[in-house]
């Protein structure tokens, strides 16, 4: 599987281990045709730069101008006790575990999976369940992403998930992927799977976490398709290393009556990106996007949403909040597009940020782009610091101004992270909010 010549490009030293890789991560003839395509997209592409209005404010240099190593085989040795913190305190949830981009079964635990559920590392799925990964591509395209066509032309292990139809879990899926110290300048390129069938419940969690301070990329991409009347809760947890870069894609599709609820919350990574985007494909359905960014030192976070309203009477709610200091750097921008069909359209989209700093900024665009004329679609931004008279409310009861800086930074993330339904996920990250600021 020969990489196509590229040259004077940023993109060049991809080909050497794009060339390897068919030895060291084999996959059917059928994915090795997507992944020839994607990287030959990639080639095309190369990475954005700020000319890109997608990537104004957030530059991929850092990631560009690094050469990354393929890593060939499974590597790191992670212990349970290392992972403690990452699991919510959660015994019983159905948990897949990946130390350094590959699938760890002596970490993971799925416990005995309701009938109907599917849970899968990718690697496995390419030949017990061919059917269910030819879905791979449908929902995340490559033609407009380089980040989307890089992982498809190195994608080899991740999560699957699939819910039969009418199918309740009760307790969460979790994907775990985890990097330690051997995964030093190495790249990763989690490829994800999740479908819930007609009037499927269901809830997942994806969790990007380190156990060092190593440098690498990890540049996960995660299809989703919801089934009419089906319900999804959806969190993605970025605690990553300090040094890491993360450019992380969830791309989604929703039938009829479907509800996508999704949260996102940044804390880690030298630089960070999460694209959600959702097709609100089928008449009837509802999408809420919420999320929590919390930064500080030189860290630079960029949320990226889309809800596409393609059908009448849908939905969409979207909540995203980010506190940030030191000379850290905030960015987000959300879009909800209106096609002209879909009428009754009802729409909220909003961004807070609280500045702890006056060295900390953000760069903030919430956007409306409708073409249907019965619709009832909000959007609005704030930006501000703490509110100086509450602290001395606080600080004249006797509150020391660490704890009432503390108090009021968690006031300002508490009404999002009460959008959790999971408990352990609500509570262990009000308890992390309260901590990080200290």
């Amino acid at each position: 599987m020969t990489a196509p010549v590229i040259e004077g490009s940023a993109v060049d030293s991809y080909a050497g281990a794009f060339d390897a890789l068919g030895a060291v991560a084999p996959v059917p003839a059928v994915a090795q045709s997507m992944r020839r395509a994607a990287f030959e997209r990639f080639a095309s592409l190369g990475f954005p730069t700020t000319r890109n209005e997608d990537w104004h404010y957030t530059s991929p240099a850092a990631i560009a101008d690094h050469d990354f190593a393929l890593l060939a085989a499974r590597s790191g040795d992670v212990r349970p006790g290392e992972l403690a913190p990452f699991l919510f305190g959660a015994t019983d949830w159905h948990t897949l575990v990946f130390v350094n981009g590959r699938y760890a079964p002596e970490l993971s635990n799925l416990g005995a999976l309701p009938k109907g559920v599917t849970v899968l590392d990718l690697a496995t799925a390419w030949t017990k369940e061919p059917a269910l990964v030819g879905q791979i591509g449908s929902i995340a395209g490559v033609e407009n992403s380089a980040f989307t066509a890089l992982n498809t032309a190195f994608m080899y292990d991740g999560g699957v998930v699939q819910i039969a139809p009418s199918t309740d879990v009760a307790r969460p899926i979790h994907l775990v992927f985890v990097t330690d110290a051997t995964a030093a300048k190495g790249m990763m390129h989690p490829r994800n799977l999740v479908v819930v069938g007609r009037h499927a419940k269901a809830t997942v969690v994806e969790s990007y976490v380190s156990t060092s301070d190593a440098m690498y990329f990890c540049n996960p991409v995660t299809e989703v398709s919801v089934g009419d009347g089906a319900t999804l809760r959806h969190y993605k947890m970025q605690r990553e290393g300090a040094r890491a870069l993360h450019v992380g894609t969830i791309e989604t599709k929703q039938a009829r009556d479907s509800h996508y609820v999704s949260f996102s919350l940044a804390t880690g990574a030298a630089l960070a990106r999460t694209n959600i985007y959702t097709t609100l494909a089928g008449a009837g359905c509802g999408a809420t996007l919420n999320g929590l960014y919390m930064l500080d030192g030189e860290q630079h976070s960029d949320h990226q949403t889309m809800i596409i309203h393609a059908q009448p009477n849908c939905f969409s709610r979207e909540l995203y909040k980010g506190v940030l200091d030191g000379r850290s750097h905030g960015v987000f921008n959300g879009k909800v597009y209106v096609h002209p069909i879909a009428q009754k359209t009802d729409g909220k989209q909003t961004n807070n940020t609280l500045l702890l700093s006056d060295t900390a900024q953000i760069d903030t665009k919430p956007q409306l782009e409708i073409f249907a004329d019965d619709v009832k679609c909000t959007h609005g931004a704030t930006v501000g610091q703490i509110d100086q008279l509450a602290l001395f409310y606080l600080k004249s009861r006797g509150i020391d101004n660490t704890l009432a800086r503390r108090l009021l930074t968690y006031a300002f993330a508490a009404d999002v992270l009460e959008t959790i339904d999971v408990a352990e996920i609500r509570e262990g990250l009000q308890q992390m909010t309260l901590e990080r600021f200290v």
